[in-house]
């Protein structure tokens, strides 16, 4: 499945990489992406190293993942 606008590269196959989000259907998970922008803080060494990602593959990863991350407070007491 491919996710409607703003995430058309991000895609779901539950048969693929158990299911979890990837990066237009390549077995490249969202996670790892995020994961390899944080290893490689020069994007061009990063395309150097991947060359099937895009600029737009990057954003749509940084996005989905803030867009799924639970935004919840929890206030801690002290004692």
């Amino acid at each position: 499945m491919t996710l409607k606008p703003p995430y058309d590269r991000i895609t779901i196959d539950p048969e693929q990489m158990n299911g979890q989000p990837c990066i237009r259907g390549m077995r490249l998970t969202v996670r790892r992406v995020l994961l390899l922008m944080a290893q490689y803080p020069d994007r061009a060494e990063l395309f150097r190293e991947y060359p099937e990602l895009e600029e737009e593959d990057l954003r749509q990863a940084l996005e989905f993942s803030a867009a799924n991350l639970d935004d919840q407070v929890t206030i801690l007491e002290t004692a």
